[in-house]
């Protein structure tokens, strides 16, 4: 199954109000910035519509949608044809503000909507694992980023020092 086939069942979980809004993140978000690189799923940040009466986030809208349409759990996984696809709350501020400033753009003609390349390596600095770092050195490397709205990220959510330290660590 192509990509644009669970971008397509995700903008209709939106349409239909099964979520409020939704934005890719990840590698495959990267992608859209970067050479390709291997990834096993697709992560989709999404806004879950709080039910009435309930006072935690539930995912099962989200399962009651997709499973009639297709798709299947593995794990941590909905697999919507051959894709797993991670379906992720905003983590904290950085990834609540990416979710919300992410950019419109379209994938073999499929509207969707991926975090910027500053939320991506931001996130990535954050975040802190090896694969992230790979990927902020592939940021910096290409030129992908604005620098103005970058360093005004790292400021906002208090990531100067860290990006010192790996600026030090992987770029001198």
């Amino acid at each position: 199954m192509k990509i644009t086939q669970v971008l397509t069942l995700v903008n209709d979980m939106e349409r239909d109000g099964v979520i409020h809004r939704y934005a890719i993140g990840g590698a495959v978000a990267a992608a859209m910035y970067l050479e390709p690189i291997a990834t096993l799923d697709i992560d989709i940040f999404v806004a879950f519509r709080v039910q009435e009466n309930e006072f935690l986030i539930s995912p099962q809208p989200l399962y009651d949608y997709l499973i009639p349409r297709g798709a299947r759990t593995e794990g941590e996984y909905l697999v919507i044809g051959d894709w797993p696809v991670q379906f992720l709350p905003p983590t904290g501020p950085l990834a609540e503000e990416a979710l919300q400033q992410a950019v419109e753009t379209e994938v073999e003609g499929i509207p969707t909507r991926v975090f910027t390349a500053e939320h991506l390596a931001a996130i990535a600095l954050e975040t802190g694992r090896p694969k992230d770092m790979a990927r902020l050195v592939a940021f910096v490397e290409e030129g992908v980023l604005d620098s103005d709205r970058f360093s005004q990220l790292l400021e906002r959510f208090g990531l100067t020092e860290k990006w010192a330290m790996f600026q030090k660590r992987y770029l001198s």
